[in-house]
């Protein structure tokens, strides 16, 4: 995530870091690099110069020449109206009305439909919602597939009338079964088109009009760009909307949409998609992510992931069986597969102070976790249950059934037991344990 944004600003505030004595001239040459920065990044040009002009007015006006660490303070600076210029705050979601009606807008290859699924696991988990997806594509009937598909993968209830061809009919109708069902919260899934027109604007201005919903919500793909800040600035036009996501955080953006968006249009930046599992979602931290994009890491979105993701009862049992020395290959197993839940692996490494600027040269595969699982599976349950009897002879039948070298199951077991060893240090502090982990499994 941002990996190009971020390297390029820690070289631009290399000129203070050097030894040479630090002038005016010399703040003038960061803040030129900082610029270049944030225009390869598909910033718009007129909010980059407007950028580098507050961060020179604040660093003069804070003496930064006359600093002891003025490239600490420009640093500071900058992370203060990259801040702000994302948005300064995180904003909720507004839940008040019964039921909450979200309707979901954007051009079509968006994610629209995958982030109304994602969307309704939040709500679902966080706030104890019972959700009602309802399908209002009717052009693209793989968008009705899909939506059926998550709605049964979520166990979430979901409307659909493929026989009607008035996305308007389809989303009053879905209001009524709402309320005898007691969905409290539904989200409208509309149609998209691969470019703005104006029978998609109509027909979704006509959908807003008629179910008035509580959050209009505008999704789009940040591997877009600054066309995606154009395309918003025109849906933000029909519909006023009340707040952005950002998808496909975690592919190879520049980073232009997150920062330039919310200058353009004045809406909030309410959710990024950081994944294609329906866990990968978060709520948009300005601060955080200013963070993440000076290469500091997240650690509290990171144990916030780790709270979200880790069943406590599990937990619970785990810590139980860590203090009587019975944590096995099973328990080892069940926490990969949580940590699996929490997202895009490379993702989780940005989150870790020091790490994230490492990221960009380290190749953090997804599937690394996978060859670990058909190990243990390999093992009979006694073995899984009880480490300590595992042996040489063990391990060759063990590789053998699993289709791995003796080597990896070797560097496997030994992975067990440092994690073993390091759970028991520090019982309890899961947060911690799980950033070590994902250091030892790279």
């Amino acid at each position: 995530m941002f990996d190009n944004l971020s390297s390029k600003l820690e070289r631009a505030f290399q000129v203070l870091k050097g030894h040479g004595k630090i002038t005016e001239i010399n703040v003038a040459e960061t803040l030129k690099e900082v610029r270049r920065a944030l225009l390869d990044a598909d910033v718009n040009f007129k909010i980059a110069k407007e950028f580098t002009g507050r961060v020179k007015e604040k660093a003069l006006g804070q003496k930064v020449l006359t600093s002891l660490q003025p490239g600490q303070l420009m640093i500071k600076i900058v992370k203060d109206e990259l801040t702000e210029l994302m948005g300064s705050n995180a904003i909720e979601l507004n839940l008040e009305s019964k039921p909450t009606v979200i309707l979901m807008s954007g051009l079509q290859g968006s994610g629209k439909t995958t982030f109304t699924g994602k969307l309704a696991l939040h709500l679902q988990k966080k706030y104890k919602k019972k959700p009602l997806l309802v399908a209002c594509d009717i052009y693209r009937p793989a968008a009705i597939d899909q939506l059926n598909v998550i709605a049964e993968q979520l166990g979430v209830d979901i409307f659909q009338d493929r026989e009607e061809k008035n996305p308007v009919k389809i989303a009053k109708t879905a209001l009524k079964i709402a309320k005898k069902q007691k969905n409290d919260v539904v989200i409208i899934d509309t149609a998209g088109r691969l470019a703005i027109d104006n029978v998609l604007m109509d027909e979704i201005k006509s959908i807003h009009e008629t179910v008035k919903p509580s959050e209009t919500l505008f999704v789009v793909d940040s591997m877009t760009g600054q066309d995606a800040v154009n395309t918003a600035k025109a849906f933000n036009e029909v519909l006023n909307f009340d707040g952005v996501i950002l998808t496909k955080l975690d592919g190879d953006t520049r980073g232009g949409a997150a920062l330039s968006i919310k200058s353009v249009v004045n809406k909030p930046i309410k959710f990024i998609g950081t994944g294609e599992k329906m866990e990968a979602l978060d709520v948009f931290h300005p601060d955080r992510m200013a963070d993440r994009i000076l290469g500091m890491g997240d650690v509290v979105s990171l144990v916030e992931r780790a709270q979200e993701q880790f069943d406590k009862e599990q937990t619970r049992r785990i810590n139980k069986k860590i203090a009587k020395n019975q944590f096995g290959y099973d328990d080892f197993l069940s926490q990969i597969q949580q940590v699996k839940k929490m997202g895009n692996m490379k993702d989780l490494m940005g989150m870790i102070p020091g790490v994230s600027k490492l990221g960009k040269d380290i190749d953090i595969d997804d599937e690394a976790f996978n060859g670990v699982e058909v190990i243990i599976n390999s093992m009979t349950p006694k073995e899984r249950s009880q480490p300590q009897i595992m042996n040489h002879n063990r391990k060759i039948r063990i590789a053998k059934g699993s289709g791995k070298s003796l080597d990896e199951v070797n560097q496997m077991v030994k992975q067990f037991e440092q994690m073993s060893k390091m759970m028991k240090m520090m019982q309890g502090g899961k947060g911690k344990h799980i950033i070590q982990m994902m250091q030892n499994m790279r």
